[in-house]
């Protein structure tokens, strides 16, 4: 019974230790509900994405690959490639993961800001409560994500007609997520450089037609750098 107290509390735990996370997930997921139905989805389309796929920036680029006609294999292999850094964030995770059949099915709600938290908390959690609280941690944000999805399919059209400007600043969420996420990282020259690098070669791409290449393109260009730099220190 003790036992089941404490992966209850850890649960729990998981939940409300996420909670600061719904500011990042519920805008940009109201903006993802917006997309989608602008984009000619329709509302039971726009949530099954968020339950589905999961993927923030993937999912718009998925939206807005799908509304402009392109191949659907080049929208599934830009859609990996995006979603490439789970590679990454896999393996980092492994040594706090503790034996279980669920840790494959709970992988589904690995996401960046997820990722972060559970990085700096798994470790520093006993290894009965790390399954409990990546659990609840990761529902919560995705429940976010969806209801945030689907109020936005089923209302945004109303929410948009009443208040004009909710529809032009609601896309710049996903950004704004973004750059609140890699404005700490600034403080190393390593870094900068990189990121810099980064944004750079987007706006290349972008600025020469090629926007859907722009952001795999460039995460590999900030990538080589970011490696290479710290090879030549």
């Amino acid at each position: 019974m003790q036992a089941s107290a404490r992966e209850n509390r850890a649960w729990l735990l998981g939940m409300r230790e996420s909670i600061p996370l719904l500011g990042g997930y519920i805008p940009v997921a109201i903006s993802f509900g917006l997309i989608a139905v602008q984009s000619g989805f329709s509302s039971w389309e726009a949530v099954a994405i968020s339950v589905l796929i999961y993927a923030g920036a993937s999912q718009f680029l998925f939206v807005a690959m799908v509304a402009a006609g392109a191949p659907l294999w080049f929208v599934v292999l830009m859609t990996l490639l995006i979603n490439a850094r789970h590679v990454v964030y896999g393996p980092n995770l492994v040594p706090w993961l503790t034996t279980s059949r669920w840790w494959p099915w709970l992988m589904h709600g690995l996401t960046d800001q997820i990722f972060a938290l559970a990085h700096t908390r798994l470790p520093q959690l006993p290894e009965e409560q790390r399954l409990g609280w990546f659990f609840g941690g990761s529902l919560l944000a995705w429940f976010s994500w969806i209801g945030g999805t689907a109020i936005s399919a089923v209302a945004g059209k109303e929410l948009t007609q009443q208040w004009p400007l909710l529809g032009e600043v609601m896309p710049f969420a996903l950004p704004a997520l973004f750059l609140v996420l890699l404005a700490p990282r600034f403080t190393s020259w390593v870094w900068s450089v990189a990121l810099g690098s980064t944004v750079v070669v987007a706006l290349l791409f972008t600025l020469n037609g090629m926007s859907n290449a722009a952001i795999p393109v460039a995460a590999i260009a900030g990538a080589i750098v970011f490696f290479g730099m710290n090879a030549l220190r």
